[in-house]
C-alpha cells in the first residue's frame, strides 16, 4: 500500500483533480475542503504528505502550517494562487517544504510529491537507524522493539527485551541481579529467585541460534555485563 496523502483545497474541482492525479499513482488520498476540516483529519489520522492551499475557509493555510509544525514533521507541499516571492518565502520559512503556484501541471505535482516522500523516507530511515542500538552482530530497535541478529529477527518476551535493552545501554557496566531486577520489575530482588538467570539463559539461547559469539557475560559473584571480548 502506497503512502497516505491529505489534500487540503477548498475548490472542489481542483481538489478532485489533485485526488485523481494521486489516485492514478496508487496513493491513498483523503480530501479536506477547509483548514478546520484538515485539522480534524490530522487529529484522527496520520499522513505521509500534505498538499495544502493557503487561502482556505475556517483556518488559513498559514495557520494550519503553524498547527502542524507544533508536533509533526510531515512534509507539506503548498499549491497556491499566491505567487509573490514574499508569500513563497514566508510559507517556506514557517514550515512548508515546497511550493507550487497555480495553475499547475500534473507532471510537476507528481514529481514534487515523489521527491518529498523520497526525502522524508530517507530522513525517517536515518532517524530510526540513529535510534537503534548495535553490538557485535545484534541490532536492537527500541521503537519497534525488534531485535535482529545477523539479519534474523529473534523473538524475545517483554522482560527479555527489557533486560537486553538495559545492558545494551550500559555496555561496560556490570549489574547485579538485584540491580537488574529493580530496573526491569521495579521491585526488590528476592535472593533465592531464579528469574534473572532464566531470562538471561533464554536470551543467550535465542541469540545463539544465529550467532555463536558471546553476548552476555556472567561475572561470577557479581552479576552480568555485555561480553566485549
Amino acid at each position: 500500500m502506497k503512502e497516505k496523502i491529505l489534500v487540503v483545497e477548498d475548490d472542489v474541482d481542483i481538489n478532485c483533480i489533485l485526488k485523481r492525479y494521486l489516485d492514478l499513482e496508487g496513493y491513498q488520498v483523503i480530501s479536506a475542503y477547509s483548514g478546520t476540516e484538515a485539522k480534524l483529519q490530522l487529529s484522527i489520522d496520520t499522513f505521509d504528505l500534505i498538499l495544502l492551499d493557503l487561502m482556505l475557509p475556517g483556518m488559513t493555510g498559514e495557520e494550519l502550517i503553524d498547527e502542524i509544525r507544533k508536533n509533526s514533521e510531515t512534509p507539506i507541499l503548498i499549491l497556491s494562487a499566491k505567487n509573490s516571492l514574499e508569500d513563497k518565502v514566508n510559507a517556506l520559512k514557517n514550515g512548508a517544504d515546497d511550493y507550487i503556484t497555480k495553475p499547475f501541471e500534473r507532471d510537476e505535482v507528481i514529481a514534487r510529491v515523489e521527491a518529498l516522500l523520497r526525502r522524508s523516507k530517507l530522513y525517517q530511515d536515518k532517524k530510526l537507524e540513529s535510534d537503534c542500538y548495535s553490538f557485535k552482530n545484534l541490532i536492537l530497535n527500541p521503537t519497534s522493539r525488534n531485535v535482529i541478529v545477523n539479519g534474523n529477527v529473534i523473538s524475545l518476551t517483554a522482560s527479555e527485551f527489557d533486560i537486553l535493552f538495559f545492558l545494551l545501554k550500559h555496555p561496560n557496566q556490570v549489574y547485579t541481579k538485584d540491580q537488574l531486577f529493580h530496573q526491569i520489575w521495579k521491585t526488590d530482588y528476592l535472593g533465592e529467585d531464579n528469574t534473572i538467570n532464566v531470562h538471561i539463559s533464554n536470551i543467550r539461547k535465542k541469540i545463539k541460534e544465529y550467532d555463536d559469539a558471546s553476548y552476555i557475560k556472567t561475572v561470577w559473584g557479581i552479576g552480568f555485563k555485555l561480553e566485549n571480548d
